[in-house]
């Protein structure tokens, strides 16, 4: 698995990696608060967007995450971000979250594109034989969405994180496989042809 920043382009969105230069942009499509509601993460100013940046960039350096801006192509726009996260070379395996998509651009063509060029590049080009994603077990909207590309739900780790709002989340776990892979590819195609 070979962990450098990439850019992954499909027909209507890009994922570009992510850099300071993009906060105020990315400022303006996070500050919806609805957005930060059941999520690991509160971003409620420019500060706390900035240290969300920061650590994910760090993050990269160390090569254990690769995050990107999610920008839709037809009008340049950054829509939100997604990253690669845990990743595990000698295991072969990584996640994929931190994925937020301002209200405006949810249930377009974006987020499922977006996870078909991720799992392409997981599975395809790094050959893992795992992805993974989590939810807050509370966020059934976002459990409905992973199902829905296929991922199989594994379990929920009960008190697994405390939220920035002092919360104890409960995360479900679900995960794709190698084997899984050309059916889950098969079903997110066809997904977007409905776009």
């Amino acid at each position: 698995m070979k962990i450098e920043a990439v850019t992954l382009e499909g027909k209507s969105v890009r994922l570009a990696p992510l850099k300071l230069e993009h906060l105020s942009e990315l400022y303006e499509t996070a500050s919806d608060e609805s957005l930060w509601l059941l999520t690991a993460n509160v971003i409620k100013s420019r500060d706390d967007l900035r240290r969300y940046v920061e650590t994910a960039l760090d993050e990269q350096t160390r090569k254990v995450s690769l995050p990107f801006v999610t920008v839709e192509k037809s009008t340049n726009k950054i829509t939100g971000s997604t990253r690669f996260g845990n990743i595990d070379v000698r295991n072969r395996k990584t996640e994929i979250g931190w994925t937020w998509i301002n209200p405006k651009w949810q249930r377009t063509a974006i987020n499922t594109e977006a996870k078909l060029l991720m799992l392409t590049h997981a599975f395809e080009f790094w050959k893992c034989v795992r992805v993974e994603l989590k939810t807050d077990a509370l966020n059934e909207k976002s459990r409905k969405a992973i199902a829905r590309i296929g991922a199989k739900e594994e379990g929920i780790f009960r008190k697994h994180l405390i939220t920035d709002a002092g919360r104890f989340r409960d995360t479900v776990f679900f995960s794709i496989i190698d084997s899984e892979w050309q059916t889950v590819k098969a079903n997110l195609t066809d997904k977007l042809r409905s776009f």
